[in-house]
């Protein structure tokens, strides 16, 4: 089989369309990361369970928890980003169309990152 990339294209890492790779490596990269942070995640969810407020804050109020649930949140939002990204672009052809899903899908992301944070500090914080 012959590659047809150009010598810099190779030296680069780049596809034709210049920028795949990256979102390649950047999915991956979530994928291994949240699995530890989805299994503390879990462990932390069953140990609450049927606790009440106050204790639910105060486990929450521990750095430790408040810190691995914000890194939790923010790479499955990244990650969940990455893949409606993918999947727009693989199977909508519209560019309109395209372009209104992606900023749709980066808008929702944000919107369910910051208020995801704000409860999370809220809770963490007792604001």
């Amino acid at each position: 089989m012959t590659d047809m990339r150009t010598p810099l294209g190779k030296v680069r890492g780049l596809g034709s369309a210049k920028e795949g790779t990256g979102d390649f490596w950047r999915t991956r990269i979530t994928s291994v990361a949240l699995i530890p942070l989805a299994i503390y995640f879990i462990i932390l969810v069953i140990m609450l369970n049927g606790a009440g407020y106050q204790e639910v804050r105060a486990a929450l109020s521990h750095p430790v928890n408040a810190v691995v649930l914000a890194l939790f949140l923010l790479v499955s939002l990244v990650h969940m980003r990455l893949g409606m990204q993918e999947i727009v672009e693989d199977y909508i052809h519209g560019e309109g169309l395209k372009v209104s899903l992606l900023m749709l899908s980066t808008f929702f992301c944000v919107i369910v990152g910051l208020a995801s944070l704000l409860a999370l500090l809220k809770l963490a914080f007792g604001g």
